[in-house]
């Protein structure tokens, strides 16, 4: 019951101080992390955890699942469709570009063996839609991006998990099963795709009478109908999730202003659970294991990396400079890049905890500083002055 405590607390400061955070660089995320550093092991030793307890796992796929079905409610196949452009240029070019140049960083920089970097590279390359939903969510900011960042931070998780898995098996000398891994990427789409699909047309017939004060929890219902069957059938969660949430607003529209207060809210609570979970992993004694050469990469990762891949692929493209600069520095990294982080650790393969020392600062840096810039970005584009005409809400 401490943790339950300790979480109470801290939603209720958080609660209080939410017209603040949503006006100024104060961020709730970055108080749950620092509570959960502050209650963890080598400060106050009230909730000691380890990367290996199954809360940590668990809350982090809860919390990405739920931020990806919302997400694809927001997207639809109608604009998927219309406006792939310049998501497809971020996932098809931008992501792998960012996976090379995160992975020489942690080459040259952090020393660590080839494959080994690749590894990390794999795991911070993609963006995380749990901190993005800060600034997609914002009318102040063009349409375009908030659709960019939203489509891109929803398909790259699920698009790096075989890369990952791939490269664990060659670190670990293990035969590597293709067959296997697409099976369980498209076996999310098809869960996520056709399950929704029979659930919302069971609504339209006339055996059935949904009453409106239900309508959230019928989404609610079809998104935990998707985690529970793709859990057992071992199939991508990440893909079904946001598969799951675009097939649901595209059959039955009505469902995304139903399910969006509600969908919202829950959301909410898993992440900020999730990041108080986290900070406690953070110990003094772990940071203190990370070498010069470690924070260097840090820095790379974050402000580097990303920046540079989006400028080779936006190159002819019609995104304007503010655009590009706000979609550069927004790729913030979380759960999904916890989540492959704590499978390296897992595995046992060699240099597992090197490379977790290099993925959990990466991450922590990546909450401090984009939950706190979320605001400004926004501020950036309020000037009607500032945006392209057609590019605003």
């Amino acid at each position: 019951m401490i943790a339950v405590l300790i979480f109470a607390g801290t939603l209720l400061a958080a609660v209080l101080l939410s017209g603040v955070a949503e006006r100024t660089v104060i961020s709730t995320a970055v108080l749950f992390l620092l509570v959960g550093f502050l209650a963890g092991d080598g400060v106050s030793d009230l909730l000691v955890l380890r990367p290996e307890d199954p809360l940590v796992t668990r809350l982090a796929e809860l919390a990405l699942f739920s931020v990806l079905f919302t997400d694809g409610m927001r997207v639809g196949a109608r604009d998927l469709v219309s406006a792939w452009r310049l998501p497809g240029r971020a996932l098809l070019l931008g992501l792998p570009l960012t996976l090379l140049v995160t992975a020489a960083f942690a080459h040259f920089v952090a020393g660590l063996p080839w494959i080994a970097s690749f590894l990390v590279g794999a795991v911070l390359s993609p963006t995380d839609p749990v901190f993005a939903s800060a600034l997609v969510g914002r009318e102040e900011v063009p349409r375009r991006l908030r659709h960019l960042l939203n489509v891109e931070s929803g398909i790259n998780d699920g698009l790096v998990l075989p890369v990952v898995v791939v490269l664990l098996a060659v670190a670990g000398n293990s035969e590597v099963e293709y067959g296997a891994i697409l099976g369980e990427l498209a076996l999310g789409v098809v869960i996520g795709v056709v399950v929704p699909w029979i659930a919302l047309r069971l609504e339209h017939t006339r055996f059935f009478d949904l009453a409106a004060s239900y309508e959230p929890l019928y989404a609610f219902a079809v998104g935990i109908l998707v985690l529970a069957l793709a859990s057992v059938t071992h199939a991508n969660l990440f893909l079904a999730a946001f598969s799951a949430g675009i097939t649901t607003v595209t059959v039955s529209p009505h469902f995304k202003e139903a399910f969006h207060r509600f969908g919202e809210l829950l959301t909410e609570l898993l992440k900020l659970a999730a990041i108080l979970v986290f900070g406690a992993l953070i110990s003094p004694s772990f940071l203190g294991e990370i070498s010069v050469g470690g924070y260097v990469f840090v820095l790379l990762a974050l402000v580097v990396a990303r920046p540079a891949a989006l400028l080779v692929s936006f190159l002819g493209s019609s995104i304007g400079p503010r655009e590009w600069i706000a979609a550069a520095w927004f790729g913030p990294k979380g759960f999904a890049s916890v989540v492959y982080g704590l499978l390296i650790l897992e595995s046992g393969v060699a240099l597992s905890g090197e490379m977790f020392h290099l993925i959990t600062p990466v991450v922590v840096a990546s909450i401090l500083l984009h939950s706190s810039t979320d605001v400004l970005v926004a501020r950036w584009f309020e000037d009607a002055e500032h945006v392209e005409p057609g590019q605003r809400t």
